[in-house]
Order: C-alpha cells, then structure tokens, then sequence
C-alpha cells in the first residue's frame, strides 16, 4: 500500500481532508510487528498533539507522549 492510499483510506474512514490526514501523518504498523489487543500495552495508541507541540517549542527532544 503506497502512502497516498492510506491517507485515502484514512480520509474516507474519519471524515477529514486529505490535507489533514496527510499533515498528522498516519503510517502502517510493521507487518512482523504482532499486537495482542487485549493487552494494556497495545493501545489504543494516540498521540497528544498539543503536548508535542508545546514540547517542540520547549525544545524537548523526547518521544510524543502517547495517552
């Protein structure tokens, strides 16, 4: 799947733009990459975005937290 039928795909399935699935950036999971979701630690995975940001202007260099 090219990076251009995913943001589709994501366009479609949430109502949003292109323009903005393209900007937050969705990628696929690695296919070795087995989850269990019935596990704590597998999700949902999301990203605050105005943390990150606050952090960008912070300078933090640190993984996005992910609530």
């Amino acid at each position: 799947m090219r990076q251009t039928d995913l943001n589709r795909a994501v366009a479609l399935a949430t109502g949003e733009s292109m323009s903005t699935v393209k900007r937050l950036g969705f990628l696929l999971a690695e296919p070795d990459e087995t989850v269990d979701p019935a596990a704590e630690e597998s999700g949902p995975y999301v990203i605050d975005w105005d943390e990150l940001e606050n952090s960008k202007r912070q300078g933090a260099r640190h993984e996005p937290v992910v609530a």
